[in-house]
């Protein structure tokens, strides 16, 4: 009669804590969904690069290689360029049977949603191994309204949304003992940028420092001298890196070099090694040049209250951050804003419980009964929710972002000027409107010979540096014979009875 009651409680708090820790995942979807697809309808989303993905992708789900017009008309590479030649991205093709049952890019910003906050599950379950539960629901909650986050959602969609589910089970997987699990993890990075391998060779560094098997109290497994796996983890990054990024790009018509940023330390990588070595202080200098990088470094440790220094778990990220930190070119790259933060988001809230961890286990006994488990996982809640003001999801309180504005409502009228089925060169912000019924070029500064053209004369447009730039520019199309058949709030709409070219 006592067993009962007792086995039916202990099957109850497992499944709670699976019901909330579901909940979480699914609020923290149903929140980033939002966000995005209203973005989309305020004309808030950008040809650069949602329409890249767009095109990709109905390219796959049509069973072909993933060409991305766009792209390749725009930076020189024609109409019929793949964009494995630009990244090489292969598992974006598992998002192609999503375009079976909705073409258009809201399918796009919805996966990446879901693909987001999926992290949360490894997250938690890495977390609750070393604090308990509550603490795993308050780390889970710090990653999903975390600043990286919330700045990739805010520019549309990219590969990096596989990243933060994938990182963070290869940690996780590891930590519980499955090897093969993490593994598997590690081979699924390998496939979402050619740069992935980067971030296995950081977490095959930190399995080298790990000498000493972990105790009950830490959380989590590895065994002593686990050095093999490390070494696999280092080599195999490097190849897939190397192979990657100089064999198979070019296989699909890419420029190897296309990316190659470093020019402060050489003009290629063997001349870029050599002079690091031989020049270790220039290095330094280059990481703190411009000072910028320096502020977006510390905005990734400084909301995790700096734990993550705490924990050798932070060198997986090292070699990722310093591809960007290097380099001389490509400034987007070392912004806080964009999606690039989000690539090592994931690893670094577990480091930061990871460091939590290991700070309490130096206190004595006596002071550890004094401090809740809780509190440091509340303590990075609390951070994450501070800095949402400051960062993209601050945008959730803009009117016009539930409701279109006037600007928003031109951008719609001028859509619907363009026939089905036509080839239109569109103004970066108007794109995404039309990409699931039109073919779409960027608008920019050279003649495509397309038969519409939205433009905007208004407003800067990327990739113009100036409005007047953007007003010459129509001026040149009206000097080729194109005519204006419709204005409103500065948009154009420009229309020439030629052929198509493509």
């Amino acid at each position: 009669m006592d067993e009962a009651p007792v086995g039916r409680g202990g099957g109850t708090r497992p499944r709670r804590r699976r019901a909330a820790l579901w909940a979480l995942v699914t609020a923290s979807a149903a929140l980033y969904a939002a966000y995005s697809l209203m973005r989309l309808r305020a004309f808030r989303a950008s040809s650069y690069d949602l329409v890249i993905f767009d095109q990709a992708i109905r390219s796959y789900s049509r069973f072909e290689l993933p060409v991305a017009m766009v792209k390749g008309v725009h930076n020189g590479f024609g109409p019929h360029f793949a964009i494995l030649g630009d990244h090489f991205s292969p598992i974006l093709a598992l998002l192609a049977p999503l375009y079976w049952l909705h073409d258009g890019p809201g399918t796009l910003l919805v996966a990446q949603a879901v693909l987001f906050a999926l992290a949360i599950v490894p997250i938690w379950r890495y977390a609750e191994r070393r604090f308990g539960a509550g603490a795993a629901y308050c780390t889970a909650a710090a990653y999903a309204l975390s600043w990286p986050v919330a700045e990739a959602l805010a520019f549309d969609f990219h590969e990096v949304a596989f990243v933060p589910v994938l990182s963070a089970l290869m940690v996780e997987r590891y930590d519980a003992g499955r090897r093969g699990s993490a593994a598997v993890a590690a081979l699924a990075l390998l496939l979402v940028k050619e740069d992935m391998g980067l971030l296995l060779v950081g977490f095959g560094i930190f399995l080298l420092t790990q000498h000493e098997p972990r105790d009950a109290e830490d959380g989590g497994w590895l065994p002593r001298g686990d050095r093999r796996a490390g070494l696999a983890y280092i080599v195999g990054g490097l190849v897939a890196t190397w192979v990657c990024s100089r064999l198979i790009i070019a296989v699909f018509g890419g420029d190897n070099d296309y990316y190659w940023a470093y020019g402060s330390l050489g003009p290629d990588l063997p001349h870029a090694a050599v002079y690091a070595l031989t020049h270790p202080w220039d290095v330094l200098a280059v990481l703190g040049t411009p000072p910028h990088k320096l502020g977006t470094m510390a905005l990734l440790v400084l909301p995790l209250l700096l734990l993550p220094l705490a924990s050798p778990l932070t060198l997986t990220i090292l070699p990722l951050l310093a591809e960007r930190m290097l380099a001389s070119r490509f400034g987007n790259w070392w912004e806080p804003h964009y999606h690039y933060n989000a690539f090592i988001v994931a690893v670094l809230v577990m480091a930061s419980v990871d460091g939590a961890a290991r700070l309490r286990k130096r206190l004595g006994p006596q002071v550890r009964v004094r401090i809740p488990a809780l509190l440091p996982a509340a303590a990075l809640l609390t951070a994450a929710v501070v800095c949402v003001p400051f960062f993209a999801f601050v945008h959730l309180a803009d009117p016009a972002l539930w409701r279109r504005n006037e600007r928003a409502r031109a951008a719609a009228a001028v859509a619907s000027r363009i026939p089905d089925g036509a080839l239109v060169e569109s103004a970066n912000a108007i794109g995404p409107a039309l990409t699931t019924r039109t073919r779409v070029l960027l608008w920019d500064g050279q003649p495509r010979r397309a038969p519409w053209v939205i433009a905007d004369v208004e407003r800067l447009e990327f990739p113009f540096r100036t409005v007047a730039e953007q007003r010459r520019r129509v001026e040149s199309l009206l000097a080729l014979g194109y005519r204006e058949v419709y204005r409103q709030d500065g948009y154009v709409v420009l229309h020439r009875d030629i052929a198509d070219p493509w």
